[in-house]
């Protein structure tokens, strides 16, 4: 017996390594020392920062996955690791400067793979981060046929005092909230549901979804807010705090990022639902409480600002094509959602 029989082909996996050694170097920032192939990823940290703190992040893709492998299409799932990550790092105020990922499948299917890959890298590229390296695993028996799992790893760098850590926020902030591109990366368990214990197809085009294919709407990629939000830092925008919001959505994610004593009080009359929230709620009689605690409802990240800045800020992020509106403000509390859910 050898390792091919056991499932394991080692050749294949040079193979794969190779084919994607042109997008993994399509990333590369000028920090980057070495190549793809050896046992660790060298950066160096760039220059003109006084007090450099790194900020690290990993996270997966979840279920979402599933919908991937089930429509075999698998170029945006890589973007949605790199955001989960590269999104979770920004809110300190970090640049995200490198990125590892993860690949874990039952057998190499270089195809398949290689578009996973160049999801990461276009995810990398919109994060302005470089792909490292990474990981790929085979691992027969343990995932079925066609089955995949990933995971990310990301390092930013911030100047440490330019950190945001939620002692910069002010009562009297106000919410403002980007965009989602939709579901995101969560609430996939309760998605995958509905589909299937309410009869639906992945190729069904609701009405409420103006006729878009039900799959293809849930595999829109994770929006990367990276280069937006450090454009605005840059411009001088006064950002006192962020959040991005992930699972648990607004409930679990905005307190986060608040200070001591503080709340927030939040209008849901302020933002229209996206279509595939409503279709969602419907087609799963899904209560308002469990979709918000589920769901981002069409939030991805939410800035705190001074109140003189608000208007400044959400123009900034139009300008940049996100939308971009004020949700709320902080109030004197501890720490909870005030208003959400009337």
């Amino acid at each position: 017996m050898d390792y091919r029989d056991a499932g394991v082909d080692v050749e294949a996996g040079r193979a794969f390594v190779d084919q994607i050694r042109n997008l993994v170097h399509s990333t590369f920032r000028p920090e980057v020392i070495g190549g793809l192939g050896g046992f660790g990823g060298c950066f160096q940290l760039p220059s003109g920062y006084q007090e450099p703190v790194l900020v690290s992040g990993t996270d997966g893709v979840g279920t979402k996955l599933k919908v991937a492998q089930i429509l075999n299409r698998h170029d945006t799932v890589g973007i949605d690791l790199v955001a989960m990550c590269v999104n979770d790092v920004l809110t300190s105020g970090a640049e995200p400067l490198f990125f590892l990922d993860y690949v874990a499948t039952s057998a190499l299917d270089k195809e398949q793979l290689t578009q996973v890959v160049a999801g990461i890298a276009s995810g990398c590229k919109l994060a302005g981060c470089a792909l490292l390296g990474g990981e790929t695993a085979e691992m027969p028996g343990f995932y079925q046929v066609g089955e995949y799992d990933l995971a990310g790893f990301c390092v930013g760098i911030v100047e440490k005092s330019q950190m945001l850590n939620g002692s910069q926020v002010q009562i009297g902030d106000v919410a403002i909230a980007l965009a989602s591109t939709g579901v995101h990366s969560n609430g996939f368990s309760l998605v995958r549901k509905i589909v299937s214990d309410r009869g639906f197809s992945w190729s069904d085009r609701p009405e409420l979804l103006g006729g878009e294919v039900i799959g293809e709407a849930f595999l829109k990629p994770t929006r990367i807010y990276v280069k937006p939000v450090l454009a605005a830092r840059q411009a001088g925008l006064e950002i006192h705090a962020m959040a991005h919001i992930t699972g648990g959505g607004l409930p679990e994610n905005l307190p986060r990022c608040l200070g001591k004593g503080q709340a927030i009080t939040i209008d849901p009359d302020s933002w229209t639902l996206p279509p595939i929230f409503q279709w969602l709620a419907e087609a799963g009689t899904v209560s308002a409480e469990a979709m918000y605690n589920t769901f981002n409802m069409g939030i991805g990240f939410v800035l705190l600002v001074p109140p003189q800045q608000a208007k400044e800020v959400i123009t900034h992020f139009q300008s940049q094509d996100i939308p971009a509106f004020a949700i709320g403000e902080v109030i004197a509390g501890s720490g909870e959602l005030v208003g959400l859910l009337k």
